[in-house]
């Protein structure tokens, strides 16, 4: 399956989606399956405004992370509109279920994002030092299942 979620970050803040599952708090950038036909980066923006309600412009490829088999794209973003928190897709929206659990957009403190359980792990690092920097790595990072730099 191949994956395409973006990395929007606003005053030092990232968006992600709270994820309560079996009695467990988790986050995870938002994103999901691409669709036949859409492009990644049409995935990415698509997945966005379901999930957050707000409509982004998609730049470059800044992570691939092979998880599971799975293949998943990063991308940067930035905001042009919407409402935060009103994604309308079925997972947001739909009655919670023991099994898929409830979601959430909120936007997570960039310095709380090595503390808290946001995945992938090896991605988080990455949007830290990027973040702080304001500098992002110019080639691809990839991250392999176990969370090391694919060489």
């Amino acid at each position: 399956m191949l994956r395409a979620a973006v990395i929007l970050l606003e005053d030092q803040h990232l968006a992600l989606i709270r994820r309560e599952r079996a009695g467990q708090v988790y986050y995870l950038l938002p994103g999901g399956g691409v669709e036949p036909g859409e492009s990644l980066t049409e995935a990415a923006r698509r997945e966005a405004e379901e999930e957050l309600g707000v409509q982004v412009a998609v730049g470059r490829l800044v992570a691939e992370v092979l998880r599971a088999g799975d293949r998943q794209f990063y991308f940067l973003a930035q905001s042009l509109g919407g409402a935060f928190g009103t994604g309308a897709g079925d997972e947001m929206v739909g009655p919670v279920s023991p099994t898929a659990g409830s979601y959430q957009a909120v936007w997570l403190p960039v310095a709380r994002l090595l503390a808290e359980p946001v995945f992938p792990r090896e991605l988080c690092r990455l949007i830290v030092a990027s973040a702080g920097s304001g500098v992002w790595p110019e080639v691809v990072a990839s991250f392999r299942d176990d969370g090391r730099l694919a060489v």
